[in-house]
């Protein structure tokens, strides 16, 4: 199934706009769903962070976002980011976003291959070494 593509604002530059139209084709993307008060989030995101910080692949774009329409407080989503987030972080615009990939819960983690397909969808009880698996075969080792 090909991704839905979007344009949403950073969250903390809500006047700058990421377009994934601009980086299909050319990244293997991983796209995680989260909200600030979410536990199994707090347990997913640093993992990935930590993939994100020691990755050494330029083909990879990992990207986060903030579902508005789930969190209680943005004031507790700007702070989880500024805690622990140095990854792309955009924001939804309620549930649009959520919503048009089917996510049914948070996080939710969505792997999109170099021709815009989904290769794969993670819910909050998947491990993340099956989302590394399903990275690691776009990028066989040398």
């Amino acid at each position: 199934m090909k991704a839905p593509t979007f344009e949403l604002p950073y969250l903390d530059k809500p006047d700058q706009m990421f377009n994934l139209n601009d980086i299909i084709g050319e990244k293997v993307i991983v796209l995680t769903f989260w909200a600030s008060w979410c536990p199994d989030c707090a347990r997913d995101l640093p993992k990935k962070e930590q993939f994100y910080k020691t990755m050494r692949h330029n083909n990879i774009e990992m990207l986060t976002i903030n579902v508005t329409g789930r969190e209680r407080d943005m004031s507790e989503a700007h702070k989880f980011q500024e805690q622990f987030l140095t990854q792309t972080v955009l924001q939804d615009r309620g549930r649009e976003i959520y919503d048009l990939y089917q996510a049914d819960g948070v996080p939710t983690t969505i792997v999109i291959d170099l021709d815009g397909n989904i290769v794969g969808q993670f819910g909050d009880k998947d491990d993340f070494v099956e989302v590394i698996k399903i990275i690691g075969d776009y990028f066989p080792a040398q």
